[in-house]
């Protein structure tokens, strides 16, 4: 099985063999030039990955609605962002080959996929993937939408790390809500970052849950005098503004899901003996010792404490225990 024989016709001088290794694989490809390696580099696994990327992206068929979404999220998520402007004929939910396919060229993580058709009116898909497959989506129809642009206020600046602040029973109780939680925040959260600054806290998104409905509101943080050190805060709302209603989930098994969690080992800190914490933060430790003699400890010379001369100290197992007499 480890070689091939060709023969061509009956004289042994043409007979030929060759012998390849079956072990080795055809389609993998060594990178010949430095710009080849650095970028299969970049796509390698990593300790510390990057920041997760969106990509958007438009059905076959759309409205003025669905694009002006798209382009507000767009700008939301700009830089770490990726939006096709042409129209890709493709249905997530039967089919998600197509998705995988622009996933792994863009190198994105997270997608979005807007449509419009007249049984799902107004429609967003908000999906992640897992190896370049669809790990889970969600899709939620727009009851309501304000662009950024209808909303006559100064906005955020590009890149800008937002807050996150969920309201409503339905995220802590309901499965697939508290699923779409984790899809949110994975897909809103921006770069990890280890010291953010007062000025930084500028953008805050707002999701409430109320009665099957998801209320998407974005504001900006306004710094007021108070006369004191810490600022008074006041949020104006600068879009979008979304209402929308949850329709069809595609969730992944816990089995999966749980593999999508797995951290490598690397990164688990590693349990410090004798140190714990308590409820402020404050760090406790404990120090074992060997056990002391206390009767050399040195303690503070005192006149009515100095032995006299001559005077024997008797041992403790010589000491009688004194016993109280007690009369009835």
């Amino acid at each position: 099985p480890g070689s091939v024989t060709v023969a061509r016709g009956s004289s042994a001088a043409w007979s030929r063999t060759y012998t390849r290794d079956m072990t080795q694989l055809d389609n993998i490809k060594k990178p010949k030039t430095r710009r080849s390696k650095g970028f299969l580099e970049s796509r390698a696994p990593k300790l510390t990955e990057d920041v997760k990327s969106v990509m958007i992206m438009k059905g076959g068929n759309t409205n003025q609605t669905i694009t002006q979404a798209l382009k507000d999220v767009y700008s939301l998520k700009k830089p770490s962002a990726v939006l096709y402007k042409k129209k890709n004929i493709t249905r997530p939910f039967e089919d998600s080959t197509s998705l995988e396919f622009f996933s792994k060229k863009s190198d994105c993580s997270l997608f979005l996929f807007g449509s419009h058709n007249k049984k799902r009116p107004n429609n967003l898909i908000f999906g992640r993937m897992f190896d370049f497959h669809v790990l889970d989506m969600m899709e939620l129809g727009v009851e309501k939408f304000v662009s950024l642009s209808q909303i006559k206020t100064s906005k955020c600046p590009e890149g800008t790390k937002p807050m996150l602040v969920f309201a409503g029973e339905a995220f802590e109780s309901d499965n697939e809500f508290k699923r779409l939680k984790s899809l949110l925040i994975d897909f809103f959260r921006g770069p990890t970052v280890s010291a953010v600054r007062l000025g930084g806290l500028e953008h805050v998104l707002h999701f409430t849950a109320v009665e099957g409905m998801i209320y998407l509101r974005s504001y900006r943080c306004l710094l007021k005098k108070s006369g004191c050190r810490t600022p008074r805060i006041e949020l104006e709302e600068i879009g979008p503004s979304l209402d929308l209603v949850l329709r069809r989930t595609h969730l992944a098994s816990d089995d999966l899901y749980k593999l999508a969690h797995k951290q490598p080992k690397a990164l688990k800190l590693k349990k410090k003996k004798n140190i714990s914490h308590d409820a402020f933060g404050s760090t406790l430790g404990r120090v074992h010792m060997q056990k002391q003699d206390l009767s050399k400890l040195q303690t503070r010379k005192m006149k009515g404490l100095r032995k006299r001369r001559g005077e024997v100290v008797p041992e403790k197992d010589t000491l009688a225990p004194k016993v109280a007499k007690v009369e009835s």
